[in-house]
């Protein structure tokens, strides 16, 4: 329970809300009632920072029709309920940026074939974009990025840190992970280019240390940026642990403040599924935390405060992002903290 400074940032806790997409939005992309009730309930929960879900970069950039977006004036003000109610409650209001690539254009999960269904262009879907022409599993072709497209990624991510900050976000993360067009050009799995976006591991970083540099420049530089990044890919032939230490280096150098760390779904294959085991990627993440010297906070399967406790006492991370658990019990942290009258809202008094 102890607080983390990050540049001008101060995080009340290590207790975070890892990112978790709602498909909720409007066509307009923007946040609903169903947002603020979320995302406010486990402010009133008392964690230390929310990581808004992933925020499209760009109208193309979405995974589906009902992702939330960032990338303009009034999106960034339909935000303010949000990072006006997160901030009240005294937690820091965060968001992640991502871009899909490859990843995009498909169902709702809960509709039709879910994530692995694609929308078509003439059913309302738009096309995609990747390193090379390799799909995700069934959803569409993508198109390879030319350079123009390349260049278009990292002012549209540069674009939606000015669009955050403008909203009321006191942290940016860069989502490189989950399969999403950055992991994308990173992985020797799904990026087969032979000019110099691809080939050798310095070539492969040079789009995601790209959006590094420019939504670092972006936000201002007493608020913190972010990154999440894999560790591995679960996959022979993919990224590799000491890979990703190379990455997290570069994206120190590059003004990075903390990794989000986690690994897998790049690919729909069930052997490279992160194994069912507490705290997956809590290794990885001190793995990490060693070779570049920044802050981490793992995320995956780690489902009780005892553990993250651990975690974080243990010294293998510096904050710990909590998912499903928190989707189940909103009050979590609070449920931890039965005697302290102080972190409970005066209104939920009269219930202990």
């Amino acid at each position: 329970m102890s607080p983390l400074k990050l540049r001008e940032v101060t995080v009340a806790n290590r207790v975070w809300m890892s990112p978790m997409a709602q498909y909720s939005a409007g066509p307009d992309g923007k946040p609903t009632d169903w947002h603020l009730v979320h995302y406010g309930a486990r402010a009133v929960g008392g964690v230390g920072l929310i990581m808004v879900e992933s925020n499209a970069v760009g109208p193309l950039h979405r995974t589906t029709s009902a992702d939330l977006g960032i990338w303009n004036e009034e999106q960034a003000a339909a935000h303010r309920r949000l990072t006006s109610f997160i901030t009240e409650r005294g937690t820091v209001p965060a968001i992640q940026l991502l871009a899909a690539g490859r990843k995009g254009s498909h169902q709702l999960p809960w509709a039709g074939e879910g994530q692995n269904g694609p929308v078509r262009v003439a059913d309302g879907g738009w096309e995609t974009i990747a390193p090379s022409v390799i799909p995700f599993g069934d959803l569409s072709v993508p198109r390879e990025a030319d350079h123009d497209d390349i260049d278009e990624v990292v002012e549209a991510f540069a674009q939606a840190a000015r669009m955050s900050h403008l909203a009321g976000y006191q942290v940016v993360e860069i989502h490189a992970a989950h399969g999403y067009i950055l992991h994308q050009f990173l992985s020797p799995l799904s990026n087969r280019r032979t000019d110099e976006y691809g080939g050798s591991l310095q070539n492969r970083m040079r789009l995601p240390l790209r959006v590094a540099r420019a939504v670092r420049e972006a936000f201002p530089a007493e608020k913190p940026v972010f990154a999440r990044v894999t560790a591995t890919d679960w996959l022979e032939g993919g990224i590799s642990l000491h890979e990703a230490a190379t990455f997290a280096k570069e994206l120190a150098a590059g003004g990075i403040d903390l990794l989000d760390v986690t690994s897998g779904v790049l690919v729909r294959d069930l052997e490279a599924r992160p194994p069912v085991q507490d705290g997956v990627n809590v290794e990885f993440a001190n793995t990490l935390k060693e070779a570049s010297g920044l802050a981490v906070a793992p995320v995956g399967q780690i489902g009780d405060l005892s553990l993250a406790g651990e975690v974080v006492a243990g010294g293998h991370a510096d904050a710990v992002l909590m998912g499903r658990a928190l989707l189940r019990d909103p009050y979590l942290v609070l449920h931890d903290r039965p005697g302290d009258t102080a972190a409970w809202p005066n209104q939920y008094h009269r219930a202990l």
